[in-house]
């Protein structure tokens, strides 16, 4: 007998165990999965996709950016258990020091408040501090959104969490893995467009009966995942009623969409911004 089974004899076996010293991420690309280190509140609503990887041994690589943008970037992220492969994610990072406002920021975040007067002055003035502020609550309008439309059942893409400005999310694909296309980029085929502008009437729909409105949608933050539409970038969604250029909103948001459908040469009747407007003010109401 050995002296470390003469050290354990006689101990319940279900108390003992073998574990692996896993070696320490490469600090330039890699970190320990941050899944355990925020509240259970930043946390992606229940049932998760059983795609989301939730271990504690997990470590997530920077694959790199995959968008750039004024208010925030989109960079690659794969999280996995070392030697069981892993997951890749959107992480959507929002700027802050070099943050710059979204045009017409005030009109968007109407009834928007911070619990310190502090932080609404820093806001206001635009200073350093405000800035950094302000891109914390941008994420946090998109995380919201992100949670509230995905339990409503509209198509956007599954939030796993929140870290501080930085968004981990459901990166949409195509194909063996490459980025799903922008519906700009795309000429759908006369059979798939109609299926396209359905699509989209039900999402919109489905956000109107929540009482909310994209506020900026358009055929730049519409997905082509193959046949399907996945919306993105939601941080200006905005109330239909409670903001008080809620209608305008929505009705701006009927009219991009629409415009681009017909340019696809989608009959104007089915793809006419006021008959849009009213089924969703029905949906709405």
């Amino acid at each position: 007998m050995t002296s470390y089974d003469r050290r354990y004899d006689g101990i319940d076996p279900r108390f003992v165990f073998d574990f692996e010293a896993l070696d320490e991420p490469d600090t330039d690309t890699q970190r320990w999965s941050t899944w355990l280190s925020v509240e259970p509140l930043c946390r992606g609503p229940e049932p998760r996709p059983d795609w989301v990887v939730t271990g504690q041994g997990a470590v997530d690589t920077e694959l790199g950016i995959l968008k750039t943008g004024k208010e925030a970037e989109v960079f690659l992220l794969e999280r996995g258990l070392p030697g069981q492969g892993g997951v890749v994610m959107a992480a959507k990072r929002y700027k802050s020091r070099d943050h710059s406002s979204f045009h017409r920021s005030g009109a968007y975040t109407e009834g928007w408040s911070t619990r310190r007067s502090r932080d609404a002055r820093a806001v206001k003035t635009k200073t350093t501090f405000g800035r950094e502020v302000a891109a914390g609550q941008w994420a946090n309008a998109e995380w919201q959104a992100l949670q509230r439309f995905w339990t409503a059942g509209v198509p956007v893409p599954y939030p796993v969490q929140i870290d501080g400005t930085e968004i981990l999310m459901e990166f949409i694909s195509v194909g063996d893995g490459d980025p799903a296309p922008r519906l700009a980029q795309v000429r759908p085929s006369p059979e798939l467009l109609p299926h396209y502008f359905e699509q989209l009437r039900d999402a919109m729909a489905a956000l109107a009966a929540d009482g909310v409105a994209h506020g900026d949608l358009s055929p730049y933050n519409l997905l082509a995942a193959d046949e399907r539409l996945v919306i993105i970038d939601l941080p200006q969604a905005v109330d239909i009623v409670g903001n008080t250029q809620g209608m305008d909103f929505l009705m701006r948001d009927c009219a991009n969409v629409c415009a681009w459908f017909r340019r696809r040469g989608l009959d104007p009747e089915i793809a006419d911004e006021h008959a849009l407007f009213g089924d969703l003010m029905a949906h709405a109401f």
